[in-house]
């Protein structure tokens, strides 16, 4: 009597495992990659007085500096991330990261002003390019148990990479110039792309529904789970299947759009402006009000760097809640939390020195590591069909909120508001996302395991379609 054919199904056949070695370096890869993204991101802040003091530009002059990379941000989360639905997010990774990495080289040897906007927009771009598949790729090698706590830590990496650069500047700026600091942003990546190029897989999700040669999609399944048996062509064929977007054959960017997925999308968006208006603002406008206050530099960028470390320290709590007791009412507790600790910040301006830093550290824990903790949801929150394409759009409509959050502060305070009824002010987007993240759990929370719903493993009686193209790869073995 013949046996079943071996049935594959993701991504039930991750959920079901251990975390293997090769998924924990997949990921760590992926960290990699967006660690960079942060190195490079915050670098320019600690280049552009150098910067202007070389060509004899005015701060006014910078600002399209700083801005070019942010432009180059939201073009590559809206445009590009969407091509991993074509053509995989292991090449996007890795072509990303080529560019990113080449016009950083470049920007060395930038004559003027222009020269560099350009440099700097095209890097922003291949950066917001890399970060959604990055994402994406840790979500699938990720099981659902763990999905938050993995998405969290490779963001971890984005903000080590801001801490990084700050203490690279200090080392090497001194010395070297500002032009040290774009050798060191350029040499990372081109040094990993052959670690990328040798070791980072393809989403087999990608390749199932690509018919790719089975041969290399069984060969990710067996890294992952060593005990399948090897590949032993003639004897039987396995049948690969792979949940769906409820899309239909919809594009993954289209699919953002159907009945299903509309509601959640917009909220999404709305939650992400909010939490990179506030981001952006306390990044952009702490140093200068601390600053005011009549603090030493060492204090304004000590109080500054504690809001991205507590956002670091937040996410050792929030990934493995989220995980454990549901995304969505972590994610919620957070913001609400994040409201009164913002507002606390306000209050703390005018207290003791050691009460301004922990109200800071709080308010960091809330804000920088309810950004982390978003993604995260995001990831979650979108089926791996959907995930590169439903991240990467989040994250670029919430650049818009990015973008106001800094404008919005600085009208106020020219308006004449003092600091703290600023920050009494912005702790009330913070209530309104945690209500929004609330209406978010109650519409899609109730799915199994406080999550987007997955389609099951197929059994012996509903065979799954199989979605490779049924060559053999394997023995006749049912599992």
């Amino acid at each position: 009597m013949s046996q079943q054919p071996l049935r594959l199904h993701l991504p039930d056949f991750v959920d079901q495992r251990r975390v293997s070695p090769y998924q924990f370096g997949v990921v760590a890869l992926c960290g990699l990659v967006m660690f960079i993204d942060g190195f490079d991101t915050q670098a320019i802040s600690y280049m552009a007085p150098h910067i202007a003091d070389e060509w004899g530009l005015s701060q006014k002059m910078l600002g399209p500096v700083f801005s070019a990379a942010l432009v180059g941000l939201m073009v590559g989360y809206l445009v590009l991330s969407p091509l991993s639905d074509r053509f995989g997010h292991r090449r996007v990774v890795i072509a990303a990261t080529a560019v990113f990495g080449v016009t950083t080289l470049a920007a060395v040897w930038a004559g003027d002003v222009g020269e560099l906007v350009v440099l700097r927009c095209v890097t922003g771009m291949g950066l917001g390019a890399a970060a959604p598949s990055a994402v994406a790729l840790t979500g699938e090698f990720s099981p659902k148990r763990l999905r938050a706590t993995f998405v969290l830590a490779i963001y971890c990496g984005f903000s080590v990479g801001f801490v990084v650069a700050g203490l690279a500047a200090g080392w090497l700026i001194p010395d070297h110039g500002w032009r040290s600091l774009l050798w060191v942003g350029a040499a990372v990546p081109v040094l990993l792309i052959p670690f990328l190029v040798r070791s980072l897989p393809e989403s087999p999700a990608f390749m199932i529904r690509r018919n790719t040669d089975p041969h290399r999609i069984y060969a990710v399944f067996r890294r992952i789970d060593g005990e399948l048996p090897p590949s032993v062509p003639g004897h039987g064929e396995p049948v690969f299947s792979v949940e769906e977007n409820d899309g239909g054959n919809r594009a993954a960017l289209t699919s953002l759009f159907t009945r299903r997925w509309l509601w959640g999308t917009v909220l999404l968006w709305f939650v992400f402006m909010i939490n990179l208006a506030e981001f952006y603002a306390l990044q952009s406008w702490l140093p200068t009000i601390v600053t005011d206050l009549g603090h030493s530099m060492s204090v304004v960028v000590a109080a500054t760097t504690l809001t991205t470390v507590g956002g670091i320290a937040a996410a050792f709590v929030t990934g493995p809640s989220m995980d454990r007791l549901g995304p969505y009412r972590t994610l919620a507790v957070l913001y609400l939390v994040g409201c009164v600790c913002v507002a606390l910040t306000g209050t703390a301006l005018h207290a003791p020195l050691w009460v301004l830093m922990t109200a800071n550290f709080l308010a960091g824990c809330c804000v920088s590591g309810g950004q982390k903790s978003l993604i995260a949801l995001a990831a979650v929150f979108y089926p791996a069909p959907m995930r590169s394409t439903g991240v990467g759009w989040a994250l670029g409509i919430g650049r818009v909120g990015g973008i106001l959050g800094p404008i919005v502060v600085g009208t106020a305070l020219a308006a004449g508001w003092s600091p703290s009824t600023v920050f009494y002010a912005m702790s009330v987007p913070m209530l309104a996302a945690g209500l929004a993240v609330v209406l978010l759990g109650m519409r899609y929370g109730r799915s199994a395991d406080d999550s987007a719903p997955s389609a099951g493993p197929p059994d012996a009686q509903t065979p799954a379609p199989a979605l490779g193209n049924g060559r053999a790869v394997g023995p006749d073995t049912v599992i």
